[in-house]
């Protein structure tokens, strides 16, 4: 069950007071919103601001809630800054896992914390496995199985979701607390390299031109 920490609650109103902002300013949404023709005219800020902003007040209810229930495991194992570490990585790692693959697509847009809260979700998994998501599925069941539902999102593109910042933000994550938590390659390192299975698929697919 999570619990609000004091950087929870900090970002929380970041996403809040943003987004928010930009439901009623057009201006302001389309000005900092990830978009790749801006982004390679040099407006390079938009691969983070795009994170603090939302398409509606659903999206950001399921971001933020999402976020509750997962950032108390990692900030109880690594500490605020560490977290804070893991949150922006894999924010900035899900826009350029976009950029990455639509950098033809000059049009595309997207906006959204779903990739640094995604990065949040799978760093909580590789501190906890067998903590249960849903109140039945195992944690690494659900990590691997939505990152493949990702890379099949992505190739088929599915619905009107950024997959590939879902996948980006994990990987992100995933990397990222191993750099700060190196002990964990130590003490469960076949959950370690268990969840690497799906980033690995996605690079192999990418290489071979499958996706």
């Amino acid at each position: 069950m999570g619990n609000l920490n004091l950087i929870t609650i900090i970002i929380i109103a970041a996403n809040v007071i943003i987004s928010y902002k930009g439901f009623d300013d057009y201006a302001f949404f389309e000005k900092y919103k990830f978009n790749v023709g801006a982004i390679k005219r040099g407006e390079q800020f938009r691969v983070f601001s795009s994170g603090f902003l939302h398409v509606n007040p659903q999206h950001l209810l399921f971001n933020m809630i999402t976020l509750y229930f997962f950032a108390w495991l990692v900030i109880a194992r690594v500490g605020e800054t560490k977290f804070i570490i893991i949150y922006l990585a894999s924010l900035i790692a899900g826009s350029l896992l976009s950029l990455v693959f639509n950098k033809n697509n000059y049009h595309y847009s997207a906006v959204g914390a779903s990739g640094a809260v995604m990065g949040i979700i799978y760093s909580a998994i590789l501190f906890d496995p067998w903590m249960e998501i849903n109140f039945i599925i195992p944690g690494w069941v659900f990590g691997i199985g939505y990152l493949l539902y990702s890379i099949y999102g992505m190739k088929k593109q599915i619905g009107n979701i950024g997959h590939d910042a879902h996948f980006g933000g994990a990987v992100g994550g995933y990397v990222t607390t191993l750099i700060v938590a190196p002990w964990l390659l130590k003490t469960d390192l076949t959950m370690v390299l268990v969840l690497a299975i799906p980033i690995v698929v996605l690079f192999v697919m990418q290489k071979l031109g499958k996706i």
